[in-house]
């Protein structure tokens, strides 16, 4: 290749400059128009359920332990005959989740081991307020489906953890409670 002179060598850089400025622009037209995210992108925690509605969270707390940014706060509590969270011994009874801290990195889903925290694609979690970004168990849970029945609730009949963990159990009984119905309360 020939050398260049030095007295075009700023000529040269210039040349992405030049290139570019006679494209037509590509403007996104947000928040009017929202485009889809990849599949696989981190956005915001979610905290899954099983398909009776008993939460999949066990307040083992690994997901805080992992976080590199220490964002996550969880507080576990022991479940009662009179009132059951999850399938397991444990439930997380207080779950926090500092969006101002968290880096989106994913650690915390890879270490929890009952696949109860996932992250979704909802990456619209602006504020103009500081405590409304600490995002709480109630913030985090997610919703009902038709069928399921909010915690706390028994076990399905005949059941124990292990088929919750299994996958074995599809819905709720009867004997569990009023499921709910897909209206908003």
């Amino acid at each position: 290749m020939p050398e260049v002179p030095r007295f075009l060598e700023p000529l040269a850089g210039f040349g992405v400059t030049f290139g570019t400025m006679f494209k037509p622009a590509h403007t996104e037209q947000y928040p009017e128009e929202k485009v889809p995210v990849a599949p696989r992108y981190h956005g915001r925690h979610q905290l899954n359920r099983y398909a009776d509605g008993l939460e999949k969270c066990i307040g083992c707390e690994l997901c805080a332990w992992a976080c590199p940014a220490d964002a996550i706060f969880v507080e576990g509590a022991d479940n009662t005959a009179e009132e059951r969270y999850s399938p397991g011994e444990r439930y997380g009874r207080n779950y926090q989740i500092n969006y101002l801290r968290c880096i989106g990195c994913g650690l915390c889903v890879e270490a929890c081991p009952t696949r109860a925290l996932t992250m979704t694609n909802d990456y619209e979690m602006a504020d103009d307020n500081r405590t409304d970004l600490i995002y709480t168990k109630e913030d985090l849970l997610a919703p009902l489906r038709t069928g399921m029945v909010p915690a706390p609730h028994d076990l399905y009949p005949g059941a124990d953890q292990g088929d919750y963990y299994r996958g074995e159990i599809t819905g709720s009984a009867p004997e569990q409670g009023e499921p709910y119905d897909g209206e908003a309360s």
